[in-house]
This record gives C-alpha cells, structure tokens and sequence, in this order.
C-alpha cells in the first residue's frame, strides 16, 4: 500500500456540465478517520490485465473492494451514498459512525465527474440505451442504439440506480456489471459499476429520492470535506 497524495483543492468538474466546486465548499460532509487516509486501497501497478489475472485465480476481487462494514463519520444522514472515485469505493451511510464500502469502477482518464445527485429511479435487470456520444464513437454501442434488453450479458447488469440531478436524467447509472474483475479500475465512461452480489445488495437498501454525493477524482479526500 502506497501513501495517499493529501490534496486540499475542491473539486471543480460537474454534473451536466455544471459547477461542483462551490457545492462541496459548504457540504463539510466527510469526516473520514485520519488511519483510514494514511494509505490507498488501490494497488500499485493494478491494472486491467493483473485485475483479471487475480479474479481468475481466486474468483473473487481483492479483499480491499470486497463488502464490509467499516467506521465512518460524517454529517451525512443514513441512507446516503457517497463515492470516492480515487479509492474506488462507495459507501452507504449507516447509523452510529459506520458504513457499508463496496469496491467500484469508476470513470477512466477524461470520464471522470462529480456532484451531489439522486437515485431518480431503479430498475432490476434495465435496459441498456448507449448515449449517443457512445454510440458515436464504439461501433459495439452503436448496434444497440435503439436499447439492448436486461439480462446476464447486459453492460447494465442486474440492477441499476438512475441519478438525476433535480428532475433531470444525468446519464450517469450506479449498475452492476459483466466484467467483475474491473472492480478497482479506472474503466467506464463515467457510470459508477459493481458487482452484481453488491449492486443487489445496495439496491435493497436505497430508495429513489436517496441523496448521492460523487467525489471528483483526483482530488483526495481530507478531514474536514
């Protein structure tokens, strides 16, 4: 485990193309346990090809991104989510300083975002319609223009968390995936993926109208934000 780069700049990206910065100014939400900022839980040199390597001989991901219970204190009430794309982990917020983390994949270079959404609504097994960004530019996106049904081959997987921010649709999903040995990358086009057991599992446990708060990558958490 490597040190953690203890950056004090507020993220400046956004959700549909607005202003985040200004928002986490006045969030004061994470309290973070300094023990759990001294080290990174991603591994050096942990790419897509060792991912799937350690996935293959031990069916599982690295213990790190794996469920659990874990100390976590923040203004935050229970029952929001809130994701740090740098250590590929969400956590949902329980009551008496903790919170269940899930390892996640999160947005590759030049995908990454952040913002303070909602669960607008959830879908079991959802349909998969690429955007038309994606479409664009991925001839395998592009055969399924029109939406590619739910099941097990679906990018979506078995269930999905819509965020909107206000009313509106961001495009960007908390889904499961077919790919699980991704878990811990840098890999997606900005979606916030698991696996399949977590996404079902924190799919029972979140309502739509759930608070979201999305961490900019690259900006790493510190006491007091």
């Amino acid at each position: 485990m490597g040190e953690m780069t203890m950056s004090q700049e507020f993220p400046k990206t956004s959700v549909g193309r607005r202003k985040f910065g200004k928002a986490l100014l006045l969030l004061g939400l994470c309290l973070i346990p300094l023990a759990a900022l001294a080290q990174t839980q991603k591994w050096v040199n942990y790419d897509k090809r060792k991912a799937r390597q350690y996935f293959s001989r031990n069916n599982q991901v690295p213990e790190a991104f794996r469920r659990q219970m874990v100390p976590f204190r923040t203004a935050e009430v229970p029952g929001t989510i809130i994701i740090d794309g740098n250590q590929h982990f969400l956590y949902l917020v329980q009551p008496g300083g903790q919170a269940i983390r899930y390892g996640i994949g999160v947005g590759r270079e030049g995908f990454g975002w952040a913002g303070i959404v909602r669960v607008g609504r959830r879908a079991e097994w959802p349909t998969w319609t690429p955007p038309a960004e994606m479409v664009a530019r991925d001839p395998n996106a592009a055969k399924w223009a029109g939406g590619m049904p739910g099941g097990p081959d679906n990018p979506l997987g078995a269930r999905a968390l819509y965020l909107y921010e206000g009313d509106s649709d961001t495009i960007y999903r908390i889904h499961g995936t077919v790919e699980p040995w991704t878990i811990g990358l840098d890999v997606s086009s900005g979606c916030i993926r698991m696996n399949n057991d977590d996404i079902i599992d924190l799919y029972s446990r979140v309502d739509v109208g759930a608070k979201v708060v999305v961490l900019m990558q690259g900006a790493a958490l510190y006491k007091g934000v």
